[in-house]
């Protein structure tokens, strides 16, 4: 087969998803397949175009990912004719993959991260025009006929059912996670013998579903109640406006010396900030999956959850529920955990390459 990706972000970009992908992509030209990426040029230290163990990388240098949306039409014009089959994501990326495809022929299916529905109007850090354009936006999607939408969750496919999507245009794979990658940042990691308050540590996308709103307002109460307690947020620079938000409540509520804030650490030292944190906290309104979660279960770190979504079903080893999804809720979840109040279960694993096979079978179906 030949098989094209259009992805919104892919490697040298760090995370779950992007891991996923290029270890799919890698594992296809290992078994024969001709693949080729097309996803966004971020700076000029990326190479246009370049093979990488087989995968072909178009990189093209659009503006932001709306810009994405209106033009990556035309690259993907350019190249989709050589391909049987077109893989691509939620949100950005699927219109643009979709409308191609369609014109030419080609089968598509989309991996859908998450349905939220009228969770929009819920968020924060949005006004009222974003949440209608961007719950519009999602409805859109959603009814256009891809050949296949893959859901990353039970919790994702139910959503789609809920917006209108038919049972036999979804399947449900789950994300994988590279373990032994994993087990080897586990093992290189630096962890403190000195005496350290208890820390519990936010990391990961700065995105409007992530509770960080939640997170903020906990910790004004957390500090009263825990004063020798500290707060690690690990996020990236980008969206500007989230980071500014983040920046101005700190410093209108005094926590500079409460809160840490760091960013864009390598994997190395992200894993060491992990083990040196007592637990890692998923105040999230919303999970499709949450990689989040599953790599610091795998690194044996106990989680606070919120239990929104599918963290009800990625969640397991040592964690503590949220009972309410507010600060409140999240402070009495702290005080169980600096208690050692720990729930235990066996730990639940997802391995990337029973994910890449599931791909892999569903290519050969459609």
């Amino acid at each position: 087969m030949k098989i094209l990706f259009v992805l919104e972000n892919f490697y040298p970009n760090i995370g779950g998803v992007e891991t996923l992908f290029k270890s799919l992509t890698e594992q296809l030209v290992r078994e024969g397949h001709e693949v080729m990426v097309i996803t966004t040029r971020l700076n000029d230290d990326m190479p246009a175009e370049e093979i990488m163990n087989g995968v072909k990388i178009r990189r093209y240098p659009f503006f932001n990912r709306y810009t994405f949306t209106l033009f990556a039409v035309f690259p993907i014009m350019r190249h989709i004719r050589k391909y049987d089959l077109v893989h691509t994501t939620s949100y950005n990326a699927g219109f643009p993959a979709y409308l191609t495809a369609k014109i030419f022929r080609k089968k598509i299916i989309i991996t859908f991260h998450e349905v939220w529905g009228k969770l929009w109007f819920d968020l924060p850090y949005m006004g009222r025009i974003a949440r209608w354009g961007h719950y519009l936006f999602e409805q859109m999607l959603i009814r256009l006929r891809f050949d296949k939408f893959v859901a990353v969750s039970h919790s994702t496919a139910d959503s789609m059912r809920e917006n209108g999507i038919a049972e036999h245009r979804i399947a449900t794979i789950y994300n994988g996670l590279d373990y032994e990658r994993v087990e080897r940042l586990r093992t290189a990691a630096e962890v403190s013998k000195e005496e350290r308050p208890f820390t519990y540590t936010y990391y990961g996308r700065l995105g409007i579903s992530k509770g960080l709103d939640v997170l903020l307002d906990a910790a004004v109460l957390i500090t009263e109640k825990y004063p020798d307690s500290r707060l690690k947020i690990i996020i990236p620079k980008t969206p500007k406006s989230l980071l500014e938000n983040i920046v101005f409540f700190i410093q209108k509520h005094h926590l500079e010396d409460y809160i840490q804030l760091k960013h864009h650490l390598s994997s190395a030292d992200l894993v060491s900030e992990l083990k040196n944190s007592n637990c890692v906290v998923v105040p999230s309104y919303s999970e499709g999956f949450c990689y989040v979660a599953v790599e610091s279960i795998a690194l044996g770190i106990p989680i606070i959850s919120s239990d929104k979504k599918a963290l009800k079903e990625v969640i397991s080893g040592s964690f503590i529920r949220m009972k309410e999804f507010s600060a409140d809720g999240l402070l009495d979840a702290m005080t169980e955990a600096i208690a050692g109040n720990w729930k235990n279960t066996p730990i639940k694993r997802f391995e990337l390459m029973n994910t890449v096979n599931q791909y892999i079978d569903l290519y050969h179906k459609i």
